[in-house]
């Protein structure tokens, strides 16, 4: 397919210490010129685990994200220390830190691009099996409060399918999971 959109300009609106936010200036089809909304993740994203136990049951965290305005459960995740970090290291870093659990080895899952009409963060979803549980427990920044729980795959499923997990990278990882086993 030939697409007649293009980006003629692109203006630095905000510089924040992991994203830019951008205004492109984008000629659409016919000419006519238009202002787009684009985010830059300096990070290059991060990377997020399906942590299974010996028993099937798959570790989650419960927090309050205030953009969502409620608690939620997710799998654990987080941002790359920088865009060049090796996302495999990121989600063992995240696992001990935010559940208390490690392993010695994970297997990607799928690769996400969060939002492709606006922004370039992506998010490396991996397995990761044999849980061990770390003597010191979780690892949490200071600004964060985070429960762990596990749950059966099944009953994640049908807790995505009535709307009560909408985080987008728990919902893939999940489906990704189940998709494989």
């Amino acid at each position: 397919m030939d697409y007649e959109l293009h980006r003629v300009g692109r203006e630095l609106v905000y510089e924040g210490a992991a994203l830019d936010f951008y205004k492109d200036l984008m000629e659409l089809p016919g000419g006519k010129r238009e202002y787009w909304e684009f985010v830059h993740h300096k990070r290059a994203g991060g990377a997020c685990a399906v942590p299974v136990l010996r028993d099937g049951r798959i570790l989650l965290v419960r927090q309050f994200r205030p953009c969502a305005e409620r608690e939620t459960l997710e799998l654990p995740a987080g941002a790359r220390l920088g865009p060049d970090e090796d996302s495999a290291l990121t989600v063992v870093r995240e696992l001990e830190e935010e559940t208390g659990y490690t392993c010695d080895r994970v297997e990607l899952l799928v690769r996400l691009q969060t939002s492709v009409a606006w922004c370039d963060e992506s998010t490396d979803v991996y397995l990761a099996k044999d849980l061990r549980p770390l003597a010191r427990g979780q690892n949490l920044d200071e600004a964060e409060e985070i429960g762990v729980e596990a749950f059966a795959l099944e009953d994640l499923l049908d807790r995505i399918a009535r709307g009560q997990i909408r985080d987008a990278k728990t919902v893939a990882g999940l489906l990704a999971y189940a998709a494989g086993r």
